[in-house]
């Protein structure tokens, strides 16, 4: 599925599939201290490329380290940036450090340390997020049914400054944190967010790995490879599962750049170019399937609690970001339309894109960055 193909190292040793045996997985919050879970078969990731973030890498680190059950091995890749890669070389210790191989950008760094991974099941968390002491634990404990193919949790949003009183926390996606909405409980998803998530590697491996084509490079606020690659993985195995596990935290920091309109106007519009990417791919069925439950649900009961509470500008947010995210979705489900329609006017053979799915109507955004 990516341009960039990845490969099981070899004397890498993978799960057991565990195909799924009709029983009703286990959504219980698990005994963190029951001992067939094994620590040593956990790889984290955290994915770097920038030097102006290095306090918050440091942080995210620190946090890997002061886990409970540390994982077997932690891994940085920094996504090409030669400064940070010798900052990170001379002062970070207990890790193992790479430069991403692949084509720039997170999907690309993320497959780096899939390829390199030691651990049967990988955990990534982001340069700017840090984990609850528990968190690896919490993790580990929901990969006891077999059925199970990855466990995501609750990213918390630590504002540096403060949350703007016009920022509805059903919007929560736009910093890339859970948002009022989600399970309050353990419970099957159809993706996670991409600060803090984990899979069975060979499961994703085979999958063919994050999209290159998809996802954030840099500063460009785009997104859905998560989704994208969730989507995959529960068409290969119908009957398995994506727990999202809350009490499997970490906590997310939220500059002051992020807190404005502009950004939140950007974010929303670049989610809704990335969900008509996952269309395109994946077919409107999966790839708006939360998106219709947060439109029919979720917004509506916000915007009715904001009136009640007389708090006109979190209306306002809340009928702009959806409107800004349809906005989005409209432009790139048209382009990809016209990227398809182009060849055969010309005569060229051969499908313009790969698509699953005709783009749908804008029933969109509720997904995670």
């Amino acid at each position: 599925m990516t341009s960039d193909r990845i490969h099981l190292r070899q004397g890498t040793r993978a799960p057991d599939r565990g195909a799924p045996d009709g029983r009703a997985p286990d959504l219980d919050a698990p005994d963190l201290d029951t001992p067939d879970l094994d620590a040593p078969d956990l790889t984290v990731v955290i994915c770097a490329y920038t030097v102006e973030r290095w306090e918050d890498l440091s942080a995210a680190v620190a946090s890997v380290h002061a886990q409970r059950r540390p994982p077997g091995e932690l891994l940085l890749v920094v996504d090409h940036c030669p400064e940070l890669l010798r900052l990170a070389r001379e002062h970070l210790t207990g890790l193992r450090i790479l430069a991403n191989r692949q084509r720039r950008g997170l999907s690309g760094a993320r497959n780096t340390a899939l390829a390199e991974a030691r651990g049967a099941l990988v955990a990534f968390l982001d340069d700017d997020a840090a984990a609850d002491p528990d968190w690896t634990g919490h993790l580990l404990a929901g990969y006891r049914d077999p059925g199970v193919l990855g466990v995501g949790g609750l990213v918390r949003p630590w504002w540096r400054t403060a949350r703007p009183d016009w920022f509805p926390p059903e919007f929560d996606w736009v910093v890339g944190c859970s948002y009022r909405g989600l399970p309050l409980r353990p419970a099957p998803v159809r993706n996670f967010i991409g600060a803090n998530m984990s899979f069975r590697r060979a499961e994703v491996l085979a999958a063919g790995g994050f999209r290159t084509d998809l996802g954030r490079v840099g500063r460009r606020p785009l997104g859905c490879e998560e989704t994208d690659l969730c989507i995959r993985l529960a068409a290969r195995h119908p009957g398995a599962v994506l727990r999202y596990e809350p009490a499997a935290a970490v906590q997310h920091r939220v500059p002051a750049a992020r807190t404005t309109y502009r950004y939140f106007a950007a974010r929303c519009w670049a989610e809704g170019c990335s969900k008509a990417a996952v269309v395109r791919y994946d077919g409107a069925a999966a790839g708006l399937a939360s998106e219709r439950a947060y439109l029919r649900h979720t917004v509506p009961a916000a915007l009715l609690r904001s009136l009640r509470r007389r708090r006109p500008a979190t209306a306002a947010a809340l009928c702009a970001g959806v409107a800004l995210t349809a906005g989005g979705y409209l432009t790139g489900a048209v382009r990809a339309r016209a990227a398809r329609i182009a060849p055969r006017r010309s005569g060229a053979s051969g499908p313009a894109a790969s698509a699953t799915g005709a783009a749908a109507a804008p029933d969109l955004p509720g997904g995670t960055p």
